[in-house]
Formats: C-alpha cells, sequence, structure tokens
C-alpha cells in the first residue's frame, strides 16, 4: 500500500546531522504538501534499509523551490531538512538540494510519489561497490498502467535516450529516469547547472564525458499522488533535453556536417579538376555549376570544423570533457600562430590565383571563363584562409585569452583524469 496511516508519521527514523551522514535524500519541491507525508514517510523506510544493510546513516532534504501551501513547515514537522532554493526550475531546486547534502551519497527523487525510495537502495549499494552514479531503470523495473503518457513511453523517453547513447555513450536504458544516486563528490565534479528539466540529461552527459562509472538498477513508476497536473510539459520539455544533447555534442551538431559537407564538396571538385585537365573525359556528373554548391558547401563545412573545435575545447577548458587523442596528438599545432600561418598562407595562394586568373581572362581579350572552376577554387581558399584566420583568435579568446589552446590547467586536468 502506498497511502500510510498517519500514526506512521509520527515517528520519523533519523539521524543526529552532527554525528555525519552517509546518504541524503533529496527531493524537489513545489506545493506537493498532499504528497510529502507518504515520500518522507517512504524515504525514511529507505534509510531504515540503507541502515540495516550498509550500516549507512542518513538523512532527509527537502529542497524547496519557494512552496506557497505550508509545504515547508509540513516537512520540518515530518523530521525533514527543509534548504530553500530561490532559482525556480527542476534541475535548479536539485542542485541545491544536492549541494545542500551532508551525506557523501545522494540519493535524488521526486516528492509526487510517483517513486518507491526503497528502490533506491539497491542504488547506494552500487555506489558502495564502485559506481560513482547509479541511474534508475523505469522500463526494467516496471511501469504501473497510467503512470506515464503513452507518448512519453513509446516515443519520448526511448528516442531521447537513444539519441544519448548514441551521442555519449553510457550504455544505459532510461536517461531520465527521476530516482538516481551519485556520490557528493562526483555530483560537484561535474559543475551541473541545468535549471530545468534537462537538468536530467546533463547530469548523464556530463558523467559520461567525464567517463564516471556509470551503474544501473531496475525502479518502479507509480501513478503520483498529486490531484492536479504535473509539472513535466512533454513537447516543451521533450526539446528542452533534445537541444540540451546537440549542445553538449559538438561531434554531431558541428564536425559529422563538417565532415559530410568537406568530403561531398571535395568529390566535386576531385571530379571537375579531373575533367578540366584532361584525364576524366564527358560525360562528367558534376558539370561547372556544381562547383558553386560545392564552394557553398566546403566553406559551410570548414567553418562548422572550427566551431566543433571550438566548442569542444570550451568543455575541456570547463572541466566536464576530455580532449580528444586526435586533437592531443596535434597539440602543438593547436595555438594561435600556426592557424595564423596556415590562413595567411591560403589567403595569399588565392590572392595569387586570382591574378593569375585575371592574367588569362585580360588575355582572352576580357572574354567569358570557359570553366568557372578556377576562380571557385581560389575563392574558397581564400574564404577558406579568412575563417582560418578568424577562428584562431576565436579559440584563443575560448582559451582565455591565450594563445595556447591547450592552457596548463587543462593539461594538468587531464593528467589528473588519467
Amino acid at each position: 500500500m502506498r497511502h500510510e496511516p498517519a500514526s506512521q508519521f509520527q515517528h520519523v527514523w533519523a539521524i543526529e546531522p552532527a554525528t555525519g551522514v552517509d546518504v541524503t535524500i533529496v527531493m524537489p519541491c513545489l506545493n506537493e504538501v498532499q504528497c510529502l507525508p507518504h515520500c518522507i514517510a517512504n524515504a525514511n523506510e529507505a534509510l531504515r534499509r540503507i541502515a540495516d544493510q550498509y550500516g549507512l546513516n542518513g538523512e532527509i532534504v527537502i529542497a524547496d523551490n519557494g512552496s506557497t501551501d505550508g509545504s515547508q513547515a509540513l516537512a520540518t514537522g515530518l523530521g525533514a531538512r527543509v534548504v530553500p532554493v530561490a532559482e525556480r526550475g527542476y534541475g535548479a531546486a536539485l542542485i541545491g538540494g544536492a549541494k545542500a547534502a551532508r551525506g557523501r551519497y545522494v540519493l535524488m527523487g521526486d516528492a509526487d510519489g510517483s517513486y518507491d525510495f526503497t528502490d533506491g537502495v539497491a542504488m547506494i549499494g552500487e555506489l558502495e561497490a564502485g559506481a560513482e552514479l547509479c541511474m534508475g531503470s523505469r522500463f526494467k523495473g516496471g511501469i504501473t498502467p497510467g503512470a506515464m503518457p503513452w507518448k512519453n513511453r513509446y516515443i519520448g523517453n526511448p528516442v531521447l535516450t537513444g539519441i544519448l547513447n548514441l551521442f555519449f555513450r553510457p550504455g544505459i536504458s532510461d536517461a531520465h529516469s527521476g530516482l538516481r544516486a551519485i556520490r557528493k563528490d562526483s555530483f560537484l565534479e561535474l559543475g551541473l547547472s541545468g535549471a530545468g528539466m534537462e537538468f536530467a540529461s546533463e547530469m548523464v552527459i556530463k558523467a559520461a564525458l567525464k567517463r564516471l562509472r556509470i551503474a544501473e538498477t531496475p525502479v518502479k513508476l507509480l501513478p503520483d499522488l498529486r490531484d492536479r497536473p504535473p509539472h513535466l510539459r512533454p513537447w516543451r520539455d521533450g526539446w528542452r533535453h533534445l537541444r540540451y544533447l546537440f549542445m553538449l555534442s559538438p561531434t554531431w551538431v558541428f564536425g559529422v556536417p563538417a565532415a559530410a559537407a568537406m568530403a561531398i564538396a571535395t568529390a566535386v571538385f576531385v571530379v571537375g579538376l579531373l575533367h578540366l585537365l584532361g584525364i576524366v573525359p564527358q560525360p562528367i556528373p558534376f558539370g561547372s555549376s556544381w562547383t558553386i554548391a560545392a564552394g557553398f558547401m566546403f566553406t559551410t563545412g570548414h567553418l562548422a570544423l572550427l566551431m566543433a573545435c571550438a566548442t569542444h575545447l570550451h568543455g575541456v577548458r570547463n572541466n566536464y570533457r576530455h580532449l580528444r587523442p586526435l586533437l592531443r596528438r596535434f597539440e602543438p599545432l593547436l595555438r594561435l600562430e600556426p592557424l595564423l600561418i596556415a590562413g595567411s598562407a591560403m589567403i595569399g595562394a588565392s590572392l595569387a590565383g586570382f591574378a593569375a586568373i585575371g592574367l588569362y581572362w585580360s588575355n582572352s581579350s576580357f572574354a567569358a571563363l570557359p570553366n568557372i572552376l578556377p576562380l571557385v577554387l581560389c575563392a574558397v581558399l581564400g574564404a577558406t584562409g579568412a575563417q582560418t584566420v578568424f577562428g584562431g583568435f576565436l579559440l584563443a579568446i575560448i582559451a582565455g585569452n591565450n594563445a595556447t589552446f591547450v592552457t596548463e590547467p587543462v593539461r594538468a586536468a587531464e593528467k589528473q583524469a588519467a
């Protein structure tokens, strides 16, 4: 039964915080006076089982996000510690609660009765066994009829979890479960900042990028106890999750499109150039007109490549991403001066090519050029060179106005992680 008698709420299992805390159960709260008695009683039962199985003591923290229904007084009366969080949002409440946690392990769960906190006992066991983050899987533990809308169960969660696994490879079946456990030091190391529902994705993404050891245990999803609609808005919050996946994946949002665009453009240029030199006879699949489209694709792809490098190094500098082995191999070139030299050389070669084309044009009595490929190639070379110069300064600014893009703090963080 999920609705315990009122007498059980008067005997709250707790410990003296001054003696030290091992486990903190954190619940975000915004006007949950109806659900808190059940949730706090259930959390206390989870703490009792954690104490019995692992010898760990605990506390309950209610991260209150500005409740106006008396949730704070009720939670305090039931033995929980209330932590006010001024910034609104699901993620903001959990971040505030987790930072205020006294335990070395933090177990997070919603304050609406949709999760059984006793399912978190196994999660604490995983942390004790060496995991740094343990996710609860509703798809492995069971979803009670009516607990999750069909579009979330069969479309939203599977699609978003699939994309997250493709981009970041955490290897989990449910990326958006509201019941999860994490080491307090690991939580602080991640530097999470998502104020809204995207916080759920951010934690998993950054844990995967930081190569934390991630475990997963089954949890049940139950119909919540509210008599009002949930705070979750499926389409709005789904989009917030999806855009966050792309914002934290420069490889997929910039790198993959860049590689595809530049590869296709290069193929068009090579075929056109071989035809111009007489090596490939007519007919060819790409005429002169296609070289203009190829020029657009190559320069756009090169810009996207620079943005991929910039956002990747930004993540490295902010300590939630490791430097890619390929970039580490070319670390001596990851400086402003090599990019300025390369960009200037391309611009110079482009200007020389334009001059040669202009000379040919004047010697031909200014008649229309028989093939526009040389002109397009010179334009692409010049644009790529200019982007390289501008990109070099952008990377230097991202590196903290430092001409060396991989700075000493980044190297030190990489060595420590290794």
